[in-house]
Order: structure tokens, then sequence, then C-alpha cells
């Protein structure tokens, strides 16, 4: 079995004193042992903000035994049409919260221009569509946009 890691699993172990630590660990050895772990470049760039080199980011990914694997056209056509979905839906100055689906407004603290859906980055759905591509699962905590618009892959939030 093929598994994709999102970054918010693999900063619960590297950040000391998170409160998932444990169970993104257990469920890390758990895919580990069932097949590969991989990531896409998202992840990979997100990570690399955590290392103070790129040598020790390569060594973390060793030793963890997860690899790199390039997006292909399908992933990211598949990321671009989705976001264009999550793009027209729904108004465009609301959000919704991944974690409780709470819809709400936001706006810049220090301007107080309302930020628009439009403005966000595609980053969720490049991450989706390449485990939906590459991967038979993808292990994340952030399960928002992967439930609303990933309803084809399979989520592992928890053991």
């Amino acid at each position: 079995m093929i598994t994709a890691v999102d970054t918010n699993i693999l900063l619960d172990i590297l950040i000391p004193g998170e409160p998932h630590s444990e169970s993104s660990k257990r469920l890390l050895d758990r895919h580990l042992l069932s097949g590969k772990l991989i990531l896409c470049e998202v992840v990979f760039a997100e990570l690399a903000a955590r290392f103070p080199s790129e040598q020790e980011l390569k060594l973390f990914l060793a030793e963890t035994g997860m690899r790199l694997v390039p997006s292909n056209e399908k992933s990211l056509h598949i990321a671009g049409m989705r976001w264009a979905g999550f793009a027209k839906k729904g108004k465009k100055d609301r959000f919704s919260c991944g974690n409780c689906g709470n819809v709400f407004e936001a706006a810049c603290p220090k301007c107080e221009t309302v930020l628009t859906r439009r403005q966000l980055v595609l980053g969720d759905f490049l991450i989706g569509a390449h485990a939906l591509v590459h991967a038979d699962c993808l292990l994340s905590r952030d399960l928002g946009v992967y439930k609303n618009y990933f309803h084809d892959l399979k989520l592992v939030s928890s053991i």
C-alpha cells in the first residue's frame, strides 16, 4: 500500500509538545509497516521551512522511510479543476473551518480589507490530488478541504 502524508502529521512529530504527537507517530509507523510513505512537492517545501539544511531534511525523510514523488500532469489537472470548483462555490467572502465547519468572514487585522476565497492558495488541492493519483490513501488531520473536494480519496486521520 502507498500512503501519502500531509504536512500536519509530520509537524506533529517534529514540533515538541504537539498534542497529536503520539497518535501521528503510531499512524506513520502503522502505514510504513504496510507499504510506502510518500509526499508531494508542497509537503516537501513546507517541511523544508522546519530544517536548517536540505541535507537534514533528506536525512529525516530517509530515516522515516518517506520519499518525494513528483506530481504529474494528471494530478496537477485534478488539483486545478477542483480548486476552480472551490473558488466558484459559495460566497466569495465566506470561509469555513476545516475542523468544525464554522462559516465566517476574514479581514486583515491591520487595514480591515475583507479577504476573499480566491486569495487562498492551491496547496491543499495539490496535496489531495497528488494523493489521489499517486497513493492509496492520505494521512492528514486537516480534513475540511479533502472531505469536501476529494470524496474519492481515502482519508486516514487517526488509528
